[in-house]
């Protein structure tokens, strides 16, 4: 009597792929000042390895969301969970909360990205060298080295900062208007380097307020106007509806509400 024949067994995994958890995780996080909101209720998961656009009319809370991503100011309500640890985040506010009268020059400032690593009062010698040469080299300031920060223009110190943010080897970089008042050619330099850190696998998260580029440039965007209008694929996101939305919602904020409460 002939055996039966054998049947196919499907291969089963050794490891079941478990999904990434989130590099931010927003958990109904209101954020403000004196306990009057800037951002309220905001549930909010940022994909690792993501290249988001922050976009909003002024006030919306858009810098006050990165702040609070960097572990800079704490939410009023709720929480924020991070997938790295502090020393991995980088952050770069706005050009306007820099101060470039301080005396130093474009190879300390870009050298400064090293801290982290070297320790506050560590000492950056000649082994780090070639590493903040390549720095400079990447985003066009070979030969500068040497001059103040102070006679810089705002392009190049723009570049010197993004320099810093390539030392500092960072899983999570948020950026708050990066090409604020800056020139075609340096917005693609620095655009191309924004998108090599999201090929290196990076997560990266940039305030904007040039629709254009945005639709070009981020896959992803997240509408604010001080509650989430929408988050997801950019072409999405920055419909003519949700635009209009976002602008009735700012238009006219009250500097004297109430503060906000978690609702039951």
């Amino acid at each position: 009597m002939n055996a039966p024949a054998a049947q196919p067994v499907s291969p089963t995994p050794q490891h079941a792929r478990r999904p990434s958890p989130p590099a931010l995780r927003f958990d109904n996080v209101t954020l403000g000042y004196d306990r009057h909101p800037a951002v309220h209720h905001l549930h909010l998961d940022i994909a690792p390895g993501s290249l988001t656009a922050i976009v909003g009319p002024n006030g919306a809370g858009k810098s006050t969301l990165l702040k609070a991503a960097a572990g800079l100011i704490r939410p009023l309500d709720g929480m924020i969970q991070r997938g790295v640890p502090a020393r991995r985040i980088a952050y770069l506010p706005q050009a306007a909360a820099l101060d470039n009268s301080f005396p130093l020059t474009v190879y300390d400032l870009v050298a400064m990205g090293l801290w982290e690593r070297c320790g506050l009062f560590g000492r950056i010698g000649r082994r780090h060298a070639p590493r903040i040469a390549e720095a400079l080299r990447a985003v066009g300031l070979t030969g500068l080295e040497s001059r103040p920060i102070g006679a810089l223009s705002g392009g190049q110190l723009q570049r010197a900062l993004f320099a810093r943010l390539l030392l500092q080897d960072a899983a999570l970089i948020l950026l708050d208007e990066p090409f604020n008042a800056l020139d075609a050619a340096t917005i693609a330099d620095l655009n191309a380097l924004i998108h090599r850190w999201r090929d290196e696998g990076r997560t990266v998260l940039a305030a904007l307020h040039d629709l254009e580029l945005v639709r070009a440039s981020f896959p992803q965007t997240l509408l604010l106007a001080r509650e989430l209008i929408a988050c997801g694929p950019t072409d999405v996101v920055l419909t003519d509806a949700n635009l209009a939305r976002a602008r009735r919602m700012s238009e006219a904020p009250d500097p004297h509400a109430a503060p906000c409460v978690r609702a039951a």
